[in-house]
């Protein structure tokens, strides 16, 4: 199945976390927290915790840093507590999107992200205008060149449930959020490695952006990512 260009995209968001290490770090540690508290502590029975702490290790982050922020979710220690708050809204083009966000604060946060919709062209919808656009799966991208049909004996075998072929050549596998973690497990038994590896709402269709509309559609989502309270910005805009 092919699908839209979105390897750019990617690379655009790992080069702008890359540039931010500390608030990547921020982010991880208020989802450790969250998927500790919710979950319990023991990565064993928790595989939100295990991909939280996942992604703590891949951004380097110190074992004794994650163990503080679980032990202060589960009660061990004194901390902080974050609720999780979605936000729906629209950007250029009528764009869909939704912001996840983590705070202690959400007077705070909801006027953060109107301020940013409002001001970069964009608006806030209400709950549910948005979200049926998308779905909740598990997400893997191998990078252009990977072997196609590799990756779909693999990742079929394991339970994935589809295998996208992108226009440039990016690989995208979409498992069932329950069986990403046997998907990527198996993935990587076999030597492939993903770029990207989530559970993540993955837009149902996409709008196409090009020229100044994408530029400003880009301006508003860097702007909603910026936020501290911020988690997660997903959108249905192939951005050229």
């Amino acid at each position: 199945m092919a699908g839209h260009s979105k390897w750019a995209n990617i690379q655009h968001r790992k080069g702008r976390q890359d540039e931010k290490r500390g608030k990547v770090w921020t982010r991880v540690i208020r989802e450790i927290m969250v998927a500790a508290r919710l979950g319990g502590g023991d990565l064993a029975i928790n595989p939100r915790l295990r991909l939280a702490v996942e992604k703590a290790k891949a951004a380097n982050m110190p074992a004794d840093t994650v163990k503080r922020n679980i032990d202060k979710a589960t009660g061990n220690l004194e901390g902080v507590h974050y609720e999780e708050i979605r936000y729906e809204g629209y950007g250029i083009g009528g764009a869909a999107i939704l912001v996840d966000t983590m705070t202690d604060n959400k007077v705070r946060t909801v006027a953060e992200v109107r301020h940013a919709f409002s001001k970069y062209g964009g608006s806030m919808g209400t709950a549910g205008s948005v979200v049926f656009q998308f779905k909740h799966v598990g997400q893997l991208v191998f990078a252009p060149g990977t072997s196609e049909d590799k990756v779909m004996e693999v990742a079929l075998e394991a339970g994935a449930e589809d295998v996208v072929t992108d226009d440039d050549g990016a690989i995208e596998v979409v498992t069932p959020p329950h069986d990403f973690e046997a998907v990527k497990n198996a993935l990587e038994a076999a030597g492939l490695k993903p770029e990207v590896a989530e559970v993540t709402m993955r837009a149902e269709n996409t709008i196409e952006l090009s020229g100044e509309e994408g530029a400003k559609m880009q301006r508003l989502l860097d702007v909603l990512e910026d936020l501290d309270d911020v988690q997660d910005v997903f959108h249905n805009a192939a951005i050229a």
